[in-house]
């Protein structure tokens, strides 16, 4: 009998101890999937996770908002500039631009490419002397038709005013996809292209056929499938003109275009284009000299806080980088001082100013919007968020890594031949 009770005992205790046990190490899981669902919900942007939780997480360090800490702030204003220069190869003013403003990028126009190969050296020339650790945009106008870039060694591309008239999305797309290897076979990332205004004022003398057509829908359709078709070659796509450049009577090079459009008309036809692009991946929208009085009756859109923050921003919600038309147009040279016009626009929002000619004026600009911070006019929190979407889309299209030697022009110019036979 006392045998027996012996073993009942120890029967229970190991059954006591085994449940114990097991308790422990359920709990122990318990509080492990806590730590990780809890991290999981931090990570996730739709969680409902109000702060109740005692686990910490670990925040992971955003490396983009690192390398914005790691930059003086010259560095940082530089950035915020795109820059023209004169002639075919390096001089003394773009080293200048580069090595000491630290600029953010550089455009070219028809009469700095002579050659891919002149312009493959340039470009190379260019990396060399960048001396920061940024890549640079190497932008270009390359739309097709009368604004074009690109050497004689390759096929004209008609305009987009040709395409609209064939009202085909799978062309539209194939003209964008050659767009894109046209510009990167000249070293080059970004294409400010294409046109998404809407050509409804037939005096327009600036927009024509670099516009789709007349009808939103057709812009909207084949901008955004041109738009696809550049992006898909690794090149940043900035539409333009921003808010709609179609209803004008003066170009803005040469003047103030005044358009009596308000934001009801706006919504049901010039905005069309533009958010069906930033619904659908816009990477950068380019804003346009114009003066819309029922909506800044003070500035034109590319200075207006109502154009670029509350209409771009926040209503359309668009979360790209924002960049001026060039600011040596006349419609800025001729009512604004060109420094003052680049703080407020900045101010305004915009995230860089597009400044193509005049080195004196490059400089007075960067100088200016320096002077600003000085000034506490802009903050240097306003231009760290800038640069942040700056740094965020070079690093989206990995600028520092592109291999322009992949590229065939007769490759290049045979899709053409195929495509207009």
């Amino acid at each position: 009998m006392r045998k027996f009770l012996i073993i009942s005992l120890t029967i229970v205790f190991i059954i006591i101890a085994f449940a114990a046990g097991f308790l422990i190490a359920g709990g122990k899981l318990k509080m492990d999937n806590l730590f990780s669902n809890s991290t999981k919900a931090d990570e996730n942007k739709n969680s409902n996770d109000k702060g109740e939780s005692t686990v910490p997480s670990v925040e992971e360090k955003d490396p983009i908002k690192e390398k914005v800490k790691s930059l003086t702030l010259e560095e940082k204003i530089g950035q915020l500039a795109i820059i023209g220069f004169e002639g075919t190869e390096m001089n003394d003013n773009i080293k200048e631009l580069i090595q000491n403003y630290h600029v953010g990028g550089v455009i070219f126009f028809k009469e700095n490419i002579t050659s891919r190969s002149q312009a493959l050296s340039l470009v190379e020339a260019m990396k060399n002397y960048n001396g920061n650790a940024i890549p640079l945009f190497l932008a270009v106008d390359e739309e097709g038709g009368r604004v074009s870039r690109i050497p004689s060694e390759y096929l004209k591309l008609p305009s987009s005013g040709y395409i609209g008239k064939k009202n085909n999305e799978v062309l539209s797309n194939k003209v964008g996809e050659i767009l894109g290897d046209e510009v990167g076979s000249l070293g080059l990332n970004l294409d400010f292209a294409p046109v998404l205004d809407i050509n409804s004022n037939p005096k327009n003398p600036i927009i024509g056929d670099r516009s789709f057509g007349n009808n939103a829908d057709l812009v909207s359709r084949l901008g955004l499938s041109t738009m696809k078709g550049i992006q898909s070659k690794g090149i940043i796509s900035a539409v333009k003109h921003f808010p709609g450049h179609g209803d004008t009577s003066v170009d803005s090079h040469k003047g103030l275009p005044l358009v009596n459009n308000d934001l009801t008309r706006l919504r049901s036809f010039e905005l069309i284009p533009f958010k069906n692009a930033i619904d659908n991946g816009a990477d950068m929208v380019m804003v346009a000299h114009i003066l819309l009085p029922k909506v800044d009756s003070n500035y034109p859109s590319s200075l207006s806080k109502n154009v670029i923050t509350d209409l771009l921003r926040k209503e359309l919600g668009f979360n790209g980088v924002i960049i001026t038309d060039d600011m040596t147009m006349g419609a800025i040279t001729l009512n604004y001082d060109i420094n003052k016009a680049a703080v407020t626009s900045l101010k305004a929002g915009s995230d860089m100013v597009l400044v193509c000619h005049d080195f004196n004026k490059e400089k007075t600009v960067l100088d200016s919007i320096r002077n600003a911070v000085s000034n506490k006019e802009l903050t240097e929190e306003e231009i760290d968020e800038k640069v942040y979407r700056i740094l965020k889309l070079k690093e989206k299209y990995k600028l520092g890594e592109k291999n322009s030697q992949q590229y065939n022009i007769q490759d290049i110019n045979n899709r053409i031949k195929q495509l207009f036979k």
